[in-house]
This record gives C-alpha cells, structure tokens and sequence, in this order.
C-alpha cells in the first residue's frame, strides 16, 4: 500500500536496493524448500502480491533455469469483512491459467498483518482444485496476528504498534520501489519547548545589581599602594599639662 491519508513517515524500512537483495534471497529459499520451478506456482494477491510474485519468478528463473508460472488472485469477495467494506464492491480479475492440482501454491503478499486476507487467499485459491500444499510468501511480517497463519518465506520482520501502518511501494503500481513504516498523526509525540526566561528577575547565576540613591552600600575602601607608609590615626586619650 501507498502512503496512506493522516500518516506520516517514520522510519523507512527497506529501500529499493534492500528489496532486490531480499527478492534474490527469498527466490532461492524457494528453489532449496519447494524444489525446482517446474514444482510450483506463484499466486499474487492483489494488488501489491502480484509484483512481488513477478519478481520473485524472475529470480527463481535466474537461479534454477526455469521460470514458474505466475497467477493473479483477487480475493474480495472471500473477505470476512465484505459486508462492513463497501455495499458495490470494485472486483478485479483473476488469472490462474494452470492447473493447481499436485502443485505446491506459494501465495504472495506485501504485507502480513492479521492473517484474515492470507485465509480468503486460501479459500478462493481451493475453489480451482485441491494443491498438493499451500505456502505464503510476504516481504513483510509485522506480526499481530488475528489468526493463526503463518508465512514460511519472510523478506524481513518488524514488531509494530496498533496505530503504526507498513507501506510498501513497488516499481509496477507505484513508480518505486520503497517500503516505509508509517504512524498516525494523532500518534505523532509533542515536543516540548524550552520555557523563556523571565524577565521580571535576574536570570540564575547572573551577578545581582548594586541598588542606586541613598540606600546604596559604601563603596569598598581603596587598598594602599604597596610600599606606601601607612598613616597613624591621631589618639583620642587626654592631653598632658607641662
């Protein structure tokens, strides 16, 4: 998913050469796991699972010599929030141009979160046929999970909060390619701003002000240059007769 309204950007987590280095690593889990391309299949959920699935097939085909075949899943009506999204719901085709009969599926998907858009995937994916077995492939699992899926390929991990969202962008439906963790907003800390000093006071270790008029203190007594005689102050007692 894109950049989403009320977010901000608050660390980036994958960048694009980050992201060709993880489609590479996963392509070759898959080859060592499932076994040589012919195997299996790629099924990208839309809408950002399908480049995923594309990209992982185009380096399967560098590691193995063979490139598998890639379907295009649309899942709305498998949701189990279909009624609380949209009363017309927009579909979107889907394309498995080969039989999944005694094929290990490898679902694709950007990002996992509660595990309920994963489970729909299943669902619609059994209507074709019953698969030898059913993997899950995402480039990021930022847990919190709702049900209990779990994905055997992970390009990276992150622990998020309820308020934090993870946004991955691909080259083919977004221009770049880019994965960001966002926040809310209303989530956003507040710095705090320094308070100004008073200027009712003198501020904290400035030398305090000599009081002016009559009130003032005595100034201090000149000190004698040194070397100087010091002068006898006359005595007070009586004077002798002669």
């Amino acid at each position: 998913m894109g950049e989403a309204a009320g977010t901000y950007k608050k660390v980036r987590l994958i960048d694009a050469t980050g992201m060709q280095r993880i489609f590479a690593r996963m392509a070759r889990e898959l080859v060592e796991t499932v076994g040589g391309a012919e195997t299996f299949a790629l099924v990208g959920i839309r809408t950002r699972g399908v480049p995923l699935a594309q990209r992982l097939a185009l380096e399967v085909e560098r590691a193995d010599g063979t490139r598998p075949p890639v379907g295009l899943l649309d899942i709305t009506l498998y949701r189990d929030d279909l009624s609380t999204v949209a009363s017309s719901p927009v579909l979107k085709r889907t394309e498995i141009s080969f039989p999944v009969e005694a094929k290990t599926i490898v679902l694709c998907d950007d990002v996992l979160f509660t595990g309920r858009t994963v489970r729909a995937a299943i669902d619609a994916i059994l209507d074709f046929g019953r698969p030898r077995r059913i993997l899950l492939a995402v480039l990021v699992d930022r847990g919190r999970r709702e049900l209990p899926i779990e994905a055997q390929f992970v390009g990276k991990r992150v622990s998020t909060s309820a308020t934090e969202i993870v946004s991955v962008t691909f080259r083919e439906t977004d221009g770049h390619d880019d994965v960001w963790l966002l926040d809310r907003e209303a989530a956003r800390p507040v710095r705090k701003r320094k308070a100004a000093p008073k200027g009712d006071g003198p501020r904290k270790g400035a030398p305090a002000r000599r009081a002016a008029g009559p009130e003032a203190s005595p100034a201090p007594r000149r000190k004698a240059a040194a070397g100087a005689p010091r002068r006898k102050a006359p005595r007070s007692g009586p004077k002798r007769r002669s």
